[in-house]
């Protein structure tokens, strides 16, 4: 009996995985999957719709993005290495918020620069998968679990960063003209305030309008992508509300250019 079933099995994806082959194989042939196409409407996209797949295929993409996305979102650097280099847990210093500049003003620059090139590293994986599996719009998607991946994770006991670093890089990733104008307002809110916070917040309630202009002439009618983006966006203004509040009393903590991460950390106790 296990071995019919086994026989069963092998058949059964065998015969799957030789018709994506030949559809792949017959789209390439005519066409159909240019760079181009491969990079809006992913390779199950550009399959799906010439018919050369089923639909439950695509919708099992679809879903596969939706959980890598989380997944990788979930893996938050700020504790894997306040963990494995410090023995030490992130959240429980500082802001307490598991993220780059927590990482910097309490164990150093280098440890917060380790922490952005991770949080990037992630969000940059899982969106390009997302984009050349099912095309650009489920990449926003895929970018947006994993926003809700690095704020919620599963493996940290649905506690985590604040999707700054995560939402640049989707925007990096997608949009690089969107990225360069709300990394040009989070410059500018961050030199002229001096507060992380504020100038994470400001650029975040610009990006989805930003996107929103740049995209309205090759999407005339609603588009997924904003949508996405604008889910993400207000999640960043949610996790910053006790930063809202000490904006508010005067009591938010300013970054110091010029001091070191320890004279930081030693400036806060």
């Amino acid at each position: 009996m296990n071995a019919s079933i086994l026989l069963l099995n092998t058949a059964v994806s065998g015969s799957t995985t030789a018709a994506v082959t030949d559809a792949v194989t017959g789209a390439a042939e005519e066409g159909a999957l240019t760079l181009g196409s491969l990079l809006y409407k992913g390779w199950l996209g550009v399959l799906g719709e010439s018919g050369r797949i089923p639909v439950w295929l695509y919708i099992a993409g679809i879903v596969f993005c939706a959980v890598l996305g989380y997944l990788l979102g979930s893996i938050n650097f700020a504790v894997v290495i306040s963990r494995l280099k410090y023995h030490d847990d992130i959240r429980k210093h500082g802001s307490g918020n598991a993220g780059a500049t927590n990482m910097s003003r309490t164990y150093g620059k280098s440890a917060g620069i380790a922490t952005l090139g991770g949080d990037i590293l992630k969000t940059v994986t899982a969106v390009l998968i997302a984009r050349l599996l099912c095309g650009e719009v489920i990449a926003y998607m895929t970018g947006m679990f994993c926003a809700i991946g690095h704020a919620f994770p599963c493996y940290y006991r649905f506690k985590g960063g604040k999707c700054v670093a995560v939402t640049a890089a989707m925007a990096l990733m997608l949009n690089p003209v969107a990225f360069l104008f709300i990394f040009l307002i989070f410059a500018v809110m961050l030199v002229v305030t001096k507060y992380v916070s504020m100038a994470s917040i400001s650029a975040a309630l610009m990006y989805p309008l930003i996107l929103y202009n740049l995209t309205k002439e090759r999407f005339q009618h609603g588009d997924l992508r904003v949508i996405f983006v604008l889910i993400v966006c207000v999640l960043i203004v949610f996790l910053h509300r006790e930063n809202i509040k000490r904006l508010l009393d005067g009591k938010e903590n300013k970054i110091d250019f010029k001091k070191s991460g320890k004279s930081q950390k030693k400036s806060e106790k």
